[in-house]
């Protein structure tokens, strides 16, 4: 197994890599980091400390790309997207995030079980054509997928979605899910192991430049397990 990581100026990178016995490349500018992605010989890649804006040269290629974080609350681990805030504007968006993060949650062993949210509860429709918007919007994902994935509108009812379990939970947009990550991240303080960028052929975690140790040693483990995971399938 080889896989890369990008070193920017933090340099908790490199204790995080000093903790496994694998191979890995690290990577000192975006360039280097996105030759390594684009490398048959590498399994996967890892931003790092590298700058954000690696993500937009991701993008040129992969427009259709996403963000999925994956958070860990109470032993209980989840992805939440989409976490980028140009992200998520369509139904048809709503359904490619649903396809995507139930085959990597299968892919680690798991039955998916998916939470929507939206901008209200249930009876506040009528409020605003904003919150109207985004609860039919929800209403008709399940509607269209309900025989096809174990799937839930929880409304506006974050703490209903994780309360009951669900691994992968969907915000209305990217600028709502960019809110909660921080809000349960950086402010609660919450565990993370970075975010997969879906829809392109390879893998990258995304994870921020300001990251702790372990953090990125989180992130590792995350992109190993996914990688022995493929192998297997394999």
């Amino acid at each position: 197994m080889k896989i890369a990581i990008g070193l920017g100026k933090n340099e908790n990178v490199l204790e995080a890599i000093e903790k496994f016995p694998i191979e890995i490349k690290v990577a000192r500018t975006n360039k280097e980091l996105l030759d390594y992605f684009h490398d048959s010989e590498i399994d996967g890649v890892i931003r790092g400390s590298l700058e954000s804006n690696i993500i937009m040269d991701l993008k040129k290629e992969y427009p259709h790309i996403f963000r999925a974080s994956i958070l860990e609350i109470d032993n209980h681990k989840f992805m939440l997207a989409p976490v980028g805030i140009d992200e998520c504007d369509t139904i048809r968006a709503k359904k490619v995030i649903v396809e995507e993060c139930s085959r990597i949650v299968e892919l680690a062993g798991y039955k998916p079980k998916i939470a929507l949210l939206s901008g209200g509860r249930k009876q506040d429709k009528g409020r605003s054509p904003k919150i109207d918007q985004s609860i039919e919007e929800c209403e008709q994902v399940v509607n269209d997928l309900k025989d096809e994935y174990n799937i839930k509108h929880d409304y506006i009812l974050i703490e209903e979605a994780i309360k009951d379990h669900a691994n992968i939970i969907i915000a209305p947009d990217g600028i709502i899910g960019n809110i909660i990550f921080r809000s349960l991240v950086l402010v609660a303080g919450i565990k993370s192991y970075g975010a997969l960028t879906l829809k392109q052929p390879n893998l990258f975690i995304d994870t921020s430049r300001s990251q702790s140790v372990e953090g990125y040693v989180n992130s590792i483990r995350l992109l190993i397990s996914i990688i022995n995971s493929k192998k297997k399938l394999d």
